[in-house]
């Protein structure tokens, strides 16, 4: 990330919303740095959000793209416990690791480090997650801190570090297996004929070839 791209960033309040049509605020910001985006798509900093940007990057303020959506309060997830099912979807989704639970099992919403992104909204299949106002009538970055906005950009990043090391050890696993049905395949396999076999054993060497020039980048 240049070093434009890192200021617009910072002047995100890193809600990892998407809302702004992007995966992500850092991506939003390197889109604007790169000249990919205008600077009026992120309904969570509201007016003085696009004002900071237009700061910065000497684009002329505009009114928040409507698309996007509407400046607002800050929210909060929270699950009805009695009608939680346990899915896990939500987990999934949650930006900042502000969900806690596990197969079948009640979840709940850590409200500190919840950034009221609504992600969580659309997978639950029981409609058991509802948003709380908790800044009042105060919307935009007069309702967000910037104590706020660092915790979000840190739980997304420390959330997206574990994912990757989660696939990492994820895909190690399924080599380890492989490579261990590779060593004597005809003691893992049906087959018996040796051509098949053969014939076996190359797209299994075929398939590890592939996963490690993905991981390496080759």
């Amino acid at each position: 990330m240049n070093d434009l791209a890192r200021r617009i960033d910072a002047a995100l309040p890193q809600t990892q919303c998407t809302r702004c049509g992007y995966p992500d605020c850092a991506s939003y910001a390197l889109a604007i740095a790169e000249g990919n985006a205008p600077i009026n798509q992120c309904p969570p900093g509201g007016t003085e959000g696009i004002a900071r940007l237009a700061a910065i990057t000497g684009q002329p303020a505009t009114s928040l793209n409507p698309h996007n959506g509407i400046e607002g309060p800050v929210t909060v997830a929270v699950i009805d416990e009695d009608w939680c099912i346990g899915c896990t979807l939500c987990i999934k989704v949650c930006p900042t690791d502000a969900i806690v639970g596990s197969n079948k099992r009640m979840h709940t919403v850590i409200e500190p480090v919840c950034t009221g992104c609504e992600l969580c909204l659309p997978v639950c299949p029981v409609d058991c997650i509802s948003l709380e106002v908790v800044s009042g009538e105060r919307t935009g970055w007069q309702a967000w801190t910037a104590e706020q906005a660092r915790q979000g950009k840190e739980r997304y990043e420390a959330r997206q570090a574990r994912l990757a090391r989660e696939k990492h050890e994820h895909d190690n696993r399924l080599e380890a297996k492989a490579q261990e049905k590779l060593s004597d395949l005809a003691a893992h396999s049906q087959i018996t004929d040796e051509v098949l076999l053969d014939k076996k054993r190359a797209v299994i060497e075929a398939a590890l070839a592939r996963s490690r020039a993905r991981r390496t980048g080759a």
